[in-house]
């Protein structure tokens, strides 16, 4: 069982990477909080290219894994599997 733990602790580690690098590479899409109040306009917003959405599509699938990885390391450590 210790090195299913150390399995998952591995893919933490890795989507945990991925997973920046993927938010990272995403296009910047306003002026972030100025946007709230009314400071920014975009006129783009509902456009946006395949390149795009399927690195949407990959983040999402990347973070699920990353949210399955720590539901699995909290559960060893819950019931002492380790």
């Amino acid at each position: 069982m210790e090195v299913i733990y150390v399995v998952f602790q591995v893919i933490l580690a890795l989507t945990s990477l991925l997973l920046t690098l993927m938010i990272l590479l995403h296009k910047g899409r306003g002026g972030g909080l100025s946007d709230m109040f009314g400071g920014g306009v975009t006129s783009n917003l509902g456009s946006s290219g395949v390149a795009e959405r399927n690195l949407n599509r990959i983040t999402v699938i990347v973070a699920l894994v990353w949210v399955s990885s720590i539901v699995a390391i909290g559960l060893f450590v819950r019931f002492d599997v380790i």
